[in-house]
């Protein structure tokens, strides 16, 4: 069987032409530019980088940013009093504080602080709620959306298929699980608890793993022609690997994402979807 390599970088690219068609047209009308403001604490490497992901891809949609640099010893009043003034700001879209924080910093009163209608991570519980319930009102976290788009705009169908999530993070694993059953898939949960879980993994059309383990699913744990979409991103000897050992599953997965190259530029591009969605919300656009 040949494997079809899921390609995240050009489907974000799409992703990133259609909103920056989007931006030059309701400009064009006479509204703002949109705005995202990133907050990054202290001088973690690979929070840099993140950053410096997103910015550029602001940069490539049309979206303004604006990125607040705060030492790693900043109380964790001043952060929160640094994010209630974005949340008044109305030139403000979008606020995002990149993870991790220290470790003085409550991460969860952070979150719940930045105004939901400005959540454009989806991590505020509203937001949560609203994904939850599928009501449609609040952001979808942009890693488990990415999952989705992809899975989508590569033509995989979720509808009636048998889905296996393996890990169960707030972040990704839970989200992804809500997600995939809100398109009607037969979801099935798996962590570190989970007895049989190659038995479980064999019978999945679709896999999504997101366990935080270097190569933890082999080929010999996945069905034949499943599609495999591999969140994990950890940092070894021999650079960046997935969750997924991706060559041993080759000639046996239909499709599969590669890392890096994978979900990882889906989540940039859905932090710009959802900046966009909540530019229009704020400026009354249908």
């Amino acid at each position: 069987m040949e494997t079809k390599i899921i390609d995240g970088k050009q489907i974000a690219k799409e992703i990133r032409i259609e909103l920056k068609h989007k931006v030059k047209e309701l400009m064009a009308q006479g509204y703002p530019q949109p705005k995202l403001s990133v907050i990054l604490v202290g001088n973690d490497p690979a929070s840099e980088t993140y950053v410096r992901n997103k910015i550029k891809a602001c940069e490539k949609v049309g979206i303004e940013s604006e990125q607040i640099l705060m030492d790693a010893s900043v109380s964790q009043e001043t952060l929160l009093a640094e994010i209630r003034r974005l949340n008044e700001d109305p030139s403000v879209n979008g606020i995002l504080v990149q993870l991790p924080l220290p470790k003085q910093i409550d991460v969860d009163a952070v979150i719940q602080t930045i105004d939901p209608a400005k959540d454009v991570d989806g991590f505020h519980i509203e937001n949560v709620g609203s994904m939850t319930v599928g009501d449609g009102r609040g952001y979808i976290p942009c890693t488990p959306g990415g999952v989705i788009e992809l899975l989508k705009r590569s033509g995989i169908t979720i509808d009636g298929k048998q889905c296996v999530v393996v890990g169960r993070s707030n972040l990704v694993g839970k989200p992804a699980a809500i997600l995939l059953l809100q398109e009607n898939g037969t979801v099935t949960i798996c962590h570190s608890h989970t007895k049989n879980l190659t038995e479980i993994c064999q019978g999945a059309d679709i896999l999504v793993v997101a366990i935080g383990r270097a190569h933890f699913i082999n080929g010999s744990q996945i069905k034949e022609g499943a599609a495999v979409i591999d969140v994990g991103i950890n940092r070894t000897d021999a650079g960046l690997v997935g969750d997924v050992d991706t060559a041993s599953c080759m000639g046996i997965a239909g499709a599969i994402t590669p890392v890096p190259g994978g979900v990882g530029p889906m989540t940039i591009a859905m932090l710009m979807k959802n900046t966009m969605e909540a530019y229009q919300v704020q400026n009354h656009i249908a």
